[in-house]
C-alpha cells in the first residue's frame, strides 16, 4: 500500500515517538478517516512491531475496555481514534506525540484536552486545506510551518468548471461518458431533505431522481450525517471497493475518504459552500492516476459568488484559495487568552 502526502510524515514522526519510548495519539474528525489511518499506519509499521489500534464511538464496550487497559498499561504504541479520545478514561501510560488530522474541524478546548493527557507532549496539526484562520494562526500563534506542495507521483492536477443550470444535460453527458470508462461520482449537496424555507438540492430527493429517471442504469446510494456511523461506514466501503457508481451526499464526505478510482465530484449549489469547503471536496477526487474533474454547479447572479467560482476555476493551490477567502471575508478576530490562540466572530 502507497502513503503519500501528510499521511506519510505523520507516520514517520509517529515512528520516531514511538522508537523513543513514547505513545502516540492520532486524532481525526471521522470514524472513516480514523480506520483509512489505522490501514495506513499498520500498512507501514506492523513490521516494526508497532502495535495500533484503533478507538471510535462504534466500537463495543467489551472491545473498549480491552484497548483501554492495553493503552494504560502501555502494550499500544499508537491509538487511533475520533473524539472518542477526549473521553476521561482514556489514559496514556506515556504520551509524548499527538497528531491532530484535518485541525479546522476540532476546537481549541478539543485540542487542549488530548495534549493534557501527556506531559507537555509535542504536537502536529494537519491540514489540506489552509481556511483564513489557520493562516492567521501561522502569522501570529505558535506554530512552526511545513509546506507539502506538490502532487504525489501520477497525480494529475483536477479540472475545475462552474456552471449553470443550462448546462445540466452535458454534466450529466458528461458522467455517464466517466462511468462507462469505469470511473466512480461523488454529487454532494447542501442538505439532506427538501425544505420549504431553502431552495436547494437535497440528498433524498436527488437520489430518487437520479435512481429512477436520469441514471436509472446506474448503483446510486446516498449518504448523510443522519444515519448511524456503521451504515456510513458499510456505504463507504461499498463506494470504495467499487459497488456503488454514483455516491450522492452531504459534506459528510468532505474529509478523509480515498477512492482513487472516483473523477468526478459535483457540487449542487456551489455558492452555499465556502472557498475552503469547495476546495476540500474538490481534493475527494483525483487522488489516482485518471484525470479528475470537479463540476461547480451554482444559481446565483451574486458578484462574489462568481469571483469565487473564478478562484475555484484558475487555481488548485489551497493557500493561494485561502488568502483570497481572507481577502473576501477576513479572518475573524485572534486574541490571546493565557495558554493558548483562539478566535471569535
Amino acid at each position: 500500500m502507497l502513503v503519500h502526502g501528510k499521511t506519510i510524515v505523520s507516520i514517520i514522526t509517529a515512528y520516531k515517538a514511538v522508537k523513543c519510548g513514547y505513545q502516540v495519539a492520532i486524532m481525526a474528525p471521522t470514524a472513516i478517516l480514523a480506520s483509512q489511518h489505522l490501514e495506513s499506519f499498520e500498512s507501514v509499521l506492523s513490521k516494526y512491531g508497532i502495535k495500533c489500534e484503533l478507538l471510535v464511538g462504534s466500537v463495543t464496550k467489551k472491545k473498549k475496555e480491552g484497548i483501554l487497559e492495553r493503552l494504560s498499561n502501555g502494550d499500544i504504541d499508537i491509538l487511533i481514534g475520533t473524539h472518542a479520545l477526549l473521553e476521561e478514561n482514556v489514559i496514556f501510560k506515556n504520551l509524548g506525540f499527538v497528531v491532530t488530522d484535518e485541525q479546522h474541524r476540532f476546537g481549541v478546548r478539543q485540542r487542549g484536552v488530548i495534549t493534557s493527557k501527556g506531559d507537555n507532549p509535542d504536537v502536529l496539526v494537519m491540514t489540506a486545506t489552509p481556511i483564513p484562520r489557520t493562516l492567521a494562526l501561522i502569522l501570529y500563534g505558535d506554530l512552526d510551518i511545513s509546506i507539502i506542495d506538490e502532487l504525489p507521483p501520477n497525480r494529475k492536477k483536477i479540472e475545475t468548471y462552474a456552471v449553470t443550470k443550462s448546462m445540466e444535460q452535458r454534466v450529466n453527458n458528461f458522467i455517464r461518458k466517466q462511468i462507462t470508462e469505469g470511473r466512480q461520482v461523488y454529487i454532494v449537496c447542501p442538505l439532506v431533505e427538501e425544505t420549504e424555507e431553502i431552495d436547494a438540492k437535497a440528498v433524498v430527493e436527488l437520489t430518487e431522481n437520479y435512481k429512477t429517471k436520469i441514471f436509472p442504469e446506474y448503483r446510486v446510494e446516498y449518504m448523510h450525517g443522519k444515519l448511524r456511523p456503521k451504515e456510513k461506514e458499510e456505504i463507504m466501503n461499498k463506494f470504495k471497493n467499487g459497488e456503488i457508481d454514483i455516491l450522492i451526499s452531504t459534506t459528510v464526505i468532505e474529509v478523509g475518504v480515498n477512492v482513487p478510482n472516483a473523477s468526478i465530484m459535483v457540487i449542487e449549489n456551489a455558492e452555499r459552500f465556502g472557498l475552503a469547503a469547495l476546495h476540500q471536496l474538490r481534493g475527494r477526487v483525483g487522488r489516482g492516476e485518471y484525470q479528475s474533474y470537479c463540476v461547480l454547479k451554482y444559481s446565483s447572479n451574486s458578484d462574489v459568488v462568481k469571483q469565487r467560482m473564478k478562484i475555484m476555476q484558475d487555481t488548485n493551490d489551497g493557500f493561494l484559495i485561502a488568502e483570497k477567502d481572507l481577502e473576501l471575508r477576513g479572518s475573524r478576530r485572534i486574541f490571546w487568552n493565557e495558554t493558548t490562540w483562539t478566535s471569535r466572530v
